[in-house]
């Protein structure tokens, strides 16, 4: 069995440990940004409500007024003539029914001393 700290710096899926609340849609969002520094921008919004799942998608668990302040934050960093963002909103019941296949390993942000 593997130790829970391992677990929690290496989840196989992004909602494996949780799932959208009530009032929450799981939401995934994916953009392609052309110029780096908005591509960064971006980004920094992105994993400021969610987690990425490949390089360009990410999972976020939202309610209705969080998902509306990060839709307009995402807006107002995009070129809308170069850039596009997509999110899909599913709902509790079908989240559950997500399938996976395969290890997800998110090397961001993960820091493991080994002694």
């Amino acid at each position: 069995m593997l130790s829970e700290w391992w677990t929690q710096a290496f989840p196989q899926v992004a909602y494996a440990r949780s799932q959208p609340g009530a009032h929450q849609m799981l939401t995934l969002v994916g953009y392609d940004i052309c110029e780096p520094r908005r591509l960064q921008r971006v980004a920094r919004v992105c994993e400021d409500f969610g987690m990425r799942v490949q390089y360009s998608i990410f999972e976020c668990h939202l309610d209705e007024s969080k998902f509306e302040r990060f839709w307009a934050r995402l807006q107002a960093e995009i070129d809308p003539e170069e850039d596009r963002l997509v999110a899909y909103q599913i709902d509790a019941k079908s989240a559950k029914k997500t399938r996976t296949a395969g290890t997800m390993v998110c090397t961001e942000k993960v820091v493991v001393y080994l002694v």
